[in-house]
């Protein structure tokens, strides 16, 4: 039996990176009534607010704990997916790098999906939303903004190392977040004060006493729902009963690249072939739902060090210093340092970014570390390759199908960009500045001697892992083949838009966190000029 439990003018659907600046930033006109709908629990874990803890929250009941099929690109593995599961979603337990991607990325979009996406106008969004620590480490950086943006308050000294090695070997070290980055950058991270600042803190927490906003926790969508074309609700289970909330004006998803899609198909909007086999009733035919799955693959080289790691982290001084100044190694974020390079002469832009950590950051922190490391890691930035997510059954607690085809294209272009960028690695890591502070290879851990394409085609495959950057899979565009159309709008009902990571129709150089605020805050502004 389903109860009828409340009603707003909009009604949206998760509460993280994109999901919760939407409903602060529309909840601040006292006209319009907000519900927000997020199937996990309040932001409550301490671990959420100390960086360095990221990791401790994984597998645990505030992530979703999703992993891939079995993936033939890399050794048969299948590769867990951690995704936020409360208050600030992924911005809640992600390694805080603000990382805006470039300027090209965005007029990318523009050319798919319309102008209003170029960096031009874009731009002006970052200008509002962020609250830079220092305005010269940006361009365009906003100063006033809910984001905190800061600096890292203590960095480690095998950091600095890192960023001298990029220096000898070619390449620039420049400030963060320029629109058109070449070099290497110390991390630009979301906290304040030495403690994590998520798009829940940013939001959500000033708009605690609005009356006008209403955040359900622990509320899991299981459809929307419709009255003819139009979406006119979401049905959600909280506390072991199904309940409806209505929206007089809008329904808009906001679950991210894996939620969104498998929201909407429950709700009958995808591949009617897909939804016949599920014996789901077919509302919309929209192939392109979950397909264009889009991901970063980050493949890791592991060094042995003397001391200075963050393997220290959790000892007594260290966790002193955190209580009392806010200082020490429970700030870092772990990837202290990162850095653009081209897999390839020829390309106008990088399709690498180069990343450390001065920590034993092994299978995804989910195996306690056992002595002093640090890594050394190459993302893939622009995959040619295309996964999808699909269902697996019509049950909403059934986790979906989540194929990504990591190195899967055709030509073979993703795999040979890895290794470049695993072979700019090992330079870095034989450069003077760090090869004084590094010790043998631990990972991947290979028979010595191993000639260093073998151990380079071995990290690929065995430590290659998903940088938590899912996108794609109800991609923006102009075309009718889209998912939803530049207004964010889903094709072929009413009422409907989706903001989150899912409508990128091409992914950034850069990390999610940034682009999914912009989308938030985007959408809040179609809303609004719509209604």
């Amino acid at each position: 039996m389903t109860q009828e439990s409340s009603a707003a003018d909009y009604v949206i659907v998760g509460a993280g990176s994109a999901g919760a600046a939407l409903a602060g930033r529309l909840s601040n006109d006292p006209r319009n009534e907000v519900v927000l709908l997020e199937a996990g629990p309040r932001d409550k874990d301490k671990f959420i607010h100390i960086p360095a803890a990221f990791s401790k929250l994984f597998r645990s009941e505030v992530d979703w704990d999703y992993l891939t099929e079995p993936q033939p690109g890399l050794g048969g593995r299948s590769i867990y997916w951690p995704r936020g599961k409360m208050l600030g979603g992924s911005s809640s337990m992600n390694a805080m790098m603000w990382v805006r991607g470039f300027a090209a990325d965005y007029d990318e979009w523009a050319e798919l999906a319309g102008d209003s996406w170029s960096f031009a106008n874009v731009v002006e969004y970052f200008r509002r939303f962020e609250n830079v620590e220092d305005a010269s480490a940006a361009d365009d950086a906003g100063t006033t903004g809910p984001i905190s943006v800061s600096h890292q308050r203590s960095p480690r000294p095998l950091t600095a190392a890192f960023l001298e090695a990029a220096r000898q070997t070619g390449f620039p070290v420049e400030r963060a977040n320029t629109a058109a980055p070449e070099g290497f950058s110390q991390t630009m991270v979301t906290q304040k004060r030495g403690a994590r600042w998520s798009t829940a803190d940013a939001y959500l927490a000033p708009a605690r006493k609005r009356a006008n906003l209403t955040v359900l926790t622990e509320a899991a969508a299981t459809r929307v729902l419709f009255e003819g074309s139009a979406a006119v609700g979401v049905e959600y289970v909280q506390g072991g009963v199904r309940r409806t909330v209505r929206a007089r004006k809008e329904v808009v998803l906001a679950g991210g690249a894996i939620n969104t899609p498998q929201l909407l198909m429950l709700s009958g909007i995808g591949d009617e072939q897909h939804l016949r086999e599920h014996g789901i009733a077919v509302r919309h035919h929209l192939p392109e739902v979950g397909r264009n799955l889009t991901d970063h693959l980050v493949s890791m080289l592991g060094y042995r060090v003397e001391s200075d790691s963050l393997f220290a982290a959790e000892k007594l001084p260290e966790l002193v210093n955190y209580l009392v100044r806010r200082r020490g190694m429970l700030t870092s974020n772990v990837a202290e340092a990162y850095g653009f390079t081209r897999s390839r002469e020829d390309l106008a832009l990088p399709d690498l970014e180069l990343i450390f950590g001065p920590a034993p950051f092994f299978d995804e922190g989910l195996v306690p570390a056992t002595e002093h490391a640090a890594v050394i890691g190459t993302i893939l930035l622009k995959p040619e390759s295309r996964g999808e997510i699909s269902l697996r059954s019509a049950n909403h607690e059934d986790k979906p199908i989540i194929d990504p085809r990591y190195l899967s294209d055709s030509g073979g272009v993703d795999r040979r960009a890895m290794l470049e960028g695993l072979r700019v690695c090992e330079a870095l890591a034989s450069a003077p500045a760090l090869k004084s502070r590094l010790g043998e290879m631990i990972r991947p851990a290979v028979a010595s001697p191993t000639p260093v394409e073998d151990v380079l085609a071995t990290a690929l495959e065995r430590t290659s892992h998903t940088l938590y950057h899912p996108t794609g899979t109800c991609r923006m565009g102009k075309d009718a083949a889209s998912v939803v159309d530049p207004e964010l709008r889903v094709r072929g009902v009413d009422r409907l838009r989706v903001a989150d990571a899912s409508i990128m129709p091409t992914i950034i150089r850069g990390h999610t966190h940034a682009p999914c605020v912009l989308i938030g805050e985007k959408a809040a502004d179609l809303i609004g000029r719509s209604n």
